[in-house]
């Protein structure tokens, strides 16, 4: 997980998580991750339209964005 992290903070890609904070609730996101350190990663949050910071243990899944298509 933290390799896909760090590949997106080089490269400026978006990835979709599902996240859990740290009173249990669950969410979907979209986000572009600007740095990262050993325990936690700064990144905008399309969902919040703002930078936010996130715990890497409370990542329950990482991965690339998937595109959206239009008219589906």
């Amino acid at each position: 997980m933290k390799g896909i992290l760090l590949r997106a903070t080089s490269n400026g890609e978006m990835l979709e998580m599902i996240y859990q904070d740290n009173k249990g609730n669950i969410s979907q996101r979209r986000v572009k991750v600007l740095s990262m350190n050993n325990e936690s990663f700064r990144a905008y949050c399309y969902a919040r339209r703002q930078q936010r910071t996130f715990i890497v243990r409370n990542v329950l899944s990482v991965g690339p964005a998937r595109k959206m298509r239009r008219g589906a």
